[in-house]
């Protein structure tokens, strides 16, 4: 009986040894690669037992919100931070905060039209139309101008939007900004913006369950969104002046000159992008990691993952409808790993 308690308490004892050599690393941001961040955080989990990373899909807002005030190890958003968020975070943590990008991802028009069939085309001129709530009728000549051939209903377009700070938003009005001169000076490209119209879902989850379940709706979210959820979602027009429907691969073409021309912070927009096969609504997405990180074993985790996320982790996008960094980017952040200290 002796031997039994005394087996049991050394395995007791290992235990302890192992949990407390296990770190947790919190974060938050971003539901625009909430997808790929959950494979990859089980994934490294699974190869690096003592190392849990925990993320919380909030929204970029949220994701920024959060690492300027500390609450989390790192966050993640979709548009980068502008010099403001920049100078708020350096004055209060005496640091720097880095953009990593991590995969690049397709915002799409997904729409509930119950009838139609075919995959509908959306000029920019449509989409900001819609969204600035002048084009109002899916039979509108804006949209039946496109879609010669498919009968469009004469219902009112019932708008989707996002409910809180995104960074989905700020690709899908970043977007906006450079195709309409109107919604550039009206409503602008942000974040979180004053809407027009339309109704707010919560999450890229929220717009796609709101518009699966709202007929003649539309809204906007990233392309693995619209796919799981078995939802349309239209071409849009690009640079170009061709429709292009969302895949990696025009997701990849959207990226090709800024990989060449790539920013040392990381901070660039690959909307509305040149090119015949570049899908217009295209963005990277970055973490967020301070530059100092005071624990020792936080920075060498958060490292080490960065480096597989930019090595292994890459292979594991494609299946999840997003596209691989250029490799033009992933050795400029090899080279920027040296800058978290």
């Amino acid at each position: 009986m002796k031997r039994i308690v005394g087996i049991v308490l050394v395995g007791l004892g290992i235990a302890s040894v192992l949990a407390a050599g296990s770190l947790s690393i919190t974060g938050a941001g971003a539901t625009f690669p909430y997808p790929m961040y959950s494979k990859w955080f089980d994934v490294y989990h699974k190869e690096n037992p003592t190392v849990e990373i925990n993320y919380q899909s909030i929204g970029s807002g949220g994701g920024i919100k959060q690492i300027t005030e500390g609450t989390v190890d790192f966050g993640a958003t979709d548009g980068p931070m502008n010099d403001d968020q920049l100078k708020t975070f350096q004055d209060k943590h005496g640091c720097a905060v880095l953009h990593f990008p991590t995969v690049l991802g397709a915002v799409v028009p997904t729409y509930n039209l119950p009838g139609v069939t075919a995959s509908l085309n959306f000029t920019p001129q449509a989409l900001a139309g819609i969204y600035l709530g002048k084009v109002t009728k899916w039979n509108d000549p804006l949209i039946a101008g496109a879609n010669q051939g498919t009968s469009l209903p004469a219902d009112d377009i019932i708008v989707v939007h996002r409910a809180e700070s995104s960074g989905t938003t700020y690709v899908w009005t970043d977007f906006l900004s450079k195709v309409s001169e109107e919604w550039k000076t009206q409503v602008g490209k942000a974040t979180a913006v004053k809407w027009p119209v339309g109704l707010g879902g919560q999450g890229n989850e929220g717009v796609t369950g709101t518009v699966k379940n709202t007929p003649d709706s539309i809204g906007y979210v990233e392309l693995i969104y619209a796919e799981s959820n078995k939802i349309p979602y239209g071409n849009v027009g690009n640079a170009a002046g061709v429709f292009v429907k969302a895949s990696l691969a025009g997701v990849t073409a959207a990226a090709a000159g800024a990989a060449k021309a790539m920013p040392d912070d990381f901070r660039v927009s690959i909307t509305n992008a040149p090119g015949k096969e570049a899908y217009p609504i295209s963005s990277f997405t970055w973490l967020l990691i301070p530059a100092r990180i005071s624990d020792a074993a936080k920075r060498d985790a958060l490292k080490n993952f960065l480096s597989w996320m930019l090595a292994d982790g890459q292979n594991y996008a494609e299946a999840l409808s997003y596209a691989r960094l250029p490799k033009e980017v992933v050795a400029k952040e090899k080279k920027a790993l040296a800058q978290i200290q």
